[in-house]
């Protein structure tokens, strides 16, 4: 894909997340778009949003169960940039107009005590590398038109991020399984998905491994201070105006939003 192109795409969808609205899918309109392309046009948006004041705080991971990998076509996950405009805390009201087409996810967040930087990286040493994990949100939001995505399409929208929540409780990711934690997640009082930490990869301490090493093939660390999202516990809860959330993760702790 020329540079040109790829310049203008990723002007394309940092416009519609400005204007909340969204765009037909890349994959329709450019056929032949790989994911390499894709990178590129997430870079471009993220350019956009730095020029325009926005801090990088971390980074998510997306597409780690292997039901989205198998319903996308790809054998591995993606990633996607966390800026500091899209993190809310506990409790905090998200204005829904804020978002297009939202949907949440309960997921663990990983606090970083000091730079990872791949290749090489193993789950051991993201363990060792933790200042804490902490229960969180990661509400999705697509700017591709009625979620119709390929891998490419997410790819290149930041990896369908919109905004995050956290938790306020801080827990030693050494003294939780992070493995066999189970997660129960309410939406307006009632449970309507379940999940455990081996739904990500098998592991989330895998989850980050992977990214540390994918980024470190670029020559990206994770650094000190970052917040990492590791991926889906369990299913996405589409949500709108009025909902009040809560996800609680064995060990770890809960973390609730509302959205008004």
């Amino acid at each position: 894909m020329q540079a040109t192109t790829i310049q203008t795409l990723g002007d394309e969808l940092y416009d519609a997340l400005l204007g909340c609205r969204t765009v037909e899918p890349l994959t329709s309109r450019y056929p032949d778009i790989t994911i390499e392309d894709a990178y590129a046009i997430q870079q471009r948006l993220t350019q956009r949003r730095l020029a325009a004041g926005q801090r990088i705080v971390g980074k998510k991971i997306g597409v780690t169960s292997q039901a989205v990998m198998n319903m996308l076509g790809v054998d591995q996950p993606d990633f996607g940039i966390l800026t500091d405009t899209m993190v809310y805390d506990e409790g905090q009201a998200i204005p829904a107009s804020a978002l297009i087409q939202p949907k949440a996810e309960g997921e663990i967040a990983f606090l970083l005590k000091r730079d990872l930087q791949g290749p090489g990286v193993t789950a051991a040493e993201v363990l060792a590398s933790t200042e804490a994990v902490m229960a969180c949100f990661e509400i999705v939001d697509s700017r591709i038109r009625d979620w119709k995505i390929r891998i490419q399409d997410t790819v290149a929208d930041n990896a369908s991020c919109g905004v995050f929540v956290l938790g306020d409780r801080l827990v030693d990711p050494r003294a939780v399984d992070l493995t066999t934690c189970g997660m129960v997640l309410e939406k307006n009082g009632e449970i309507v998905v379940t999940g455990a930490g081996a739904a990500t990869m098998g592991s989330p301490l895998t989850a980050v491994a992977w990214l540390a090493n994918t980024l470190g093939r670029m020559g990206v660390p994770l650094k000190a201070g970052e917040v990492i999202l590791s991926g889906a516990l369990g299913a996405m809860v589409p949500v709108t105006r009025g909902d009040n959330l809560r996800v609680t993760i064995g060990g770890i702790g809960s973390c609730s939003v509302r959205f008004v």
